[in-house]
C-alpha cells in the first residue's frame, strides 16, 4: 500500500507545511517593523524553497541524478527517504528519520525558535520600559532573532539539503548580517556611549566570542 503513495507531487503539503513554519515564525518573531518584515520574508522563502523540493518537485534530485546513480546504485533516488541526502551519502540505511544528521536537524531548529521567541520578549519588555535590551538574551548575544533564523535554516539544511537552499543559506545569513549592522548604527546613533560599551561587552552572534582586551 505505501508503495502506491507517491513521493513527490503532494503540493498541498508543499502548501501546508509551508504555511505551517511561516506562521510558526511568525508568531514567534511578530514582526512590527519594514525590517522585521524583510527578515520574516526572506526566511519564508528560504521555507518555500525547501519545502518545494521536499514534497513538490525535487529538482536536486533531477539534477545530480547521473552522479547519484552512478556512484550509488543501489539507492532509489526518487525514493522521499532519499531526499535526506547527507544519510544517503553517509551511508545510514536505517530510517533516515532517525538518522544523525535528521536529529541534530532538530535540535538546532528547536533552538532557533527558542532563540527567535526568547529575543523577542526580552525585546518587547525593554521597550515598553524605554530602555535597552541588555538582560537575558540579550545578555550573552546582542541579535538573538537573527541567530535564530540562521540556526533554524541551518537545521533543514542538514535534514533535508537541496541545491537552492545552500545557494540561499550564506546570502540570507549575510542579509541579516547587515540587517543587524544597520540597527546597531540606529540604536548607537540614540543611546550613543551606553550601547558602545554593550557593544564591546556581548557579541553579536554566537556566545563566549567578547573581544578581550589586553
Amino acid at each position: 500500500m505505501a508503495d502506491t503513495i507517491p513521493a513527490y507531487g503532494l503540493w498541498s503539503l508543499v502548501v501546508l507545511n509551508s504555511a505551517v513554519f511561516i506562521f510558526f515564525a511568525f508568531s514567534f518573531f511578530k514582526p512590527t517593523t519594514k525590517r522585521d518584515w524583510r527578515s520574516l520574508g526572506a526566511f519564508s522563502a528560504f521555507i518555500i524553497a525547501l519545502f518545494t523540493e521536499m514534497y513538490g518537485f525535487p529538482l536536486t534530485i533531477y539534477l545530480l541524478s547521473g552522479w547519484l546513480q552512478s556512484n550509488y546504485p543501489g539507492v532509489d533516488w526518487f525514493s522521499h527517504d532519499a531526499g535526506h541526502l547527507l544519510e544517503e551519502l553517509l551511508g545510514w540505511r536505517a530510517n533516515p528519520h532517525f538518522g544523525p544528521f535528521h536529529l541534530a536537524s532538530f535540535l538546532f531548529i528547536g533552538g532557533g525558535f527558542v532563540l527567535i521567541s526568547a529575543g523577542w520578549k526580552m525585546l518587547y519588555d525593554a521597550q515598553r520600559a524605554g530602555t535597552l535590551a541588555t538582560t537575558g538574551i540579550y545578555a550573552r548575544i546582542r541579535h538573538p532573532q537573527y541567530a535564530g533564523f540562521v540556526l533554524v535554516m541551518f537545521g533543514f539544511l542538514l535534514q533535508w539539503p537541496t541545491l537552492l537552499t545552500l545557494v540561499m543559506f550564506p546570502i540570507l545569513v549575510y542579509m541579516y548580517v547587515r540587517l543587524a549592522r544597520h540597527e546597531e548604527r540606529e540604536v548607537l546613533a540614540e543611546h550613543g556611549d551606553t550601547y558602545a560599551r554593550y557593544m564591546r561587552e556581548v557579541p553579536a552572534f554566537i556566545p563566549g566570542l567578547r573581544r578581550r582586551r589586553t
